[in-house]
């Protein structure tokens, strides 16, 4: 990289390009070089069209200029790749629209890396792969922009909501953090007619709106908006619950309960106790399906579970026509 003035000055402008100020010195640690050859590669980029800012003395240093037009972005080997595999778990973010124009983007891209660059994105996007969500769960994207700038505006909000129990109501809130867990988007906000904190799925709120306030930010419980939005789903009903004996250790079993809430009640060497929660009796009996393909699995209660895993293994059991 010392020798090689082309590929210096592409790297000095992806460090000049986060926007931050840098000093001639550190740079030329970066870089592998001089603070003079540094300034080399400055004059470089301002030849090609780059504004660069300086300062001098003993702490000056670079920045792009401030609100100038700047050409084409230019991305190293790394970021290529990051922006890349980023557009493509994009089309499955759970936000609406979002899937075609991410592809778009990323057909572009694609098509301008190097060789070496597309074999790499390629192993990534044939290794993995990604769950489909419910339609109902998608969260429109001019909703989560209002948000954003509420929050970031420090801005009262206004919307429609959609309850768990599906009676919808007006909110009035003082919006304070945006956050995902799994596919779902949650918003952190104090309620100001029930006076209190409250997290909202953001796929069942509608028509966000400025409410013509502005709040002072408090303190959100514990200081962490992601652990208020862990502890507040802990905390929903269930429809319904179960408690399963297995005779198995419990870390045999936690792939198959990653994808169901679930309680640990008791454990020895090669027996436990789990509770498992849920909306859908169904989707449960499979869980229980699941474990069994582990250990034995006997359903304590409730009933209703118990019949619906009979069902699931009779219809395993018949042979195909």
């Amino acid at each position: 990289m010392r020798n090689d003035p082309t590929g210096r000055a592409l790297q000095l402008l992806s460090l000049l390009q986060t926007h931050r100020f840098w000093r001639g010195a550190e740079l030329a640690e970066r870089l592998e070089t001089t603070e003079r050859t540094v300034r080399r590669d400055v004059d470089r980029l301002r030849d090609l069209g780059y504004p660069v800012d300086a300062t001098s003395g003993r702490y000056g240093g670079y920045r792009l200029a401030a609100g100038a037009h700047v050409p084409p972005l230019v991305l190293d080997d790394d970021e290529a790749v990051a922006v890349a595999v980023g557009l493509r778990y994009a089309a499955v973010a759970a936000i609406g629209g979002m899937e075609e124009t991410s592809l778009r983007a990323l057909t572009k891209i694609e098509q301008l890396l190097p060789h070496r660059l597309r074999r790499r994105v390629a192993a990534l996007h044939s290794s993995v792969t990604s769950m489909r969500w419910p339609a109902g769960d998608v969260v429109d994207p001019e909703v989560l922009s209002a948000l954003a700038a509420a929050c970031r505006d420090r801005e009262d909000v206004r919307f429609d909501y959609r309850r768990r129990d599906g009676e919808d109501g007006r909110r009035l809130v003082e919006p304070h953090r945006l956050v995902t867990a799994a596919h779902r988007w949650y918003l952190v906000a104090w309620d100001r007619h029930r006076h209190g904190w409250r997290t909202f799925r953001l796929d069942r709120l509608r028509e966000p709106r400025p409410a013509g306030g502005r709040f002072t930010p408090r303190p959100i419980p514990g200081g962490d908006a992601a652990a208020f939005v862990a502890g507040s789903l802990g905390s929903i009903p269930r429809h319904h619950e179960a408690r399963l004996a297995v005779n198995a250790a419990f870390a045999e079993l936690e792939g198959a309960l990653r994808w169901v809430d679930h309680t640990l009640i008791e454990t020895k060497a090669d027996f436990c106790s789990v509770q498992i929660r849920g909306d859908d009796l169904d989707w449960l009996a499979v869980t229980v399906v699941r474990m069994a393909l582990t250990a034995p699995v006997a359903v304590i209660e409730p009933a209703e579970l118990a019949d619906a895993v009979r069902r699931l293994a009779a219809h395993l059991a018949v042979s195909p026509p």
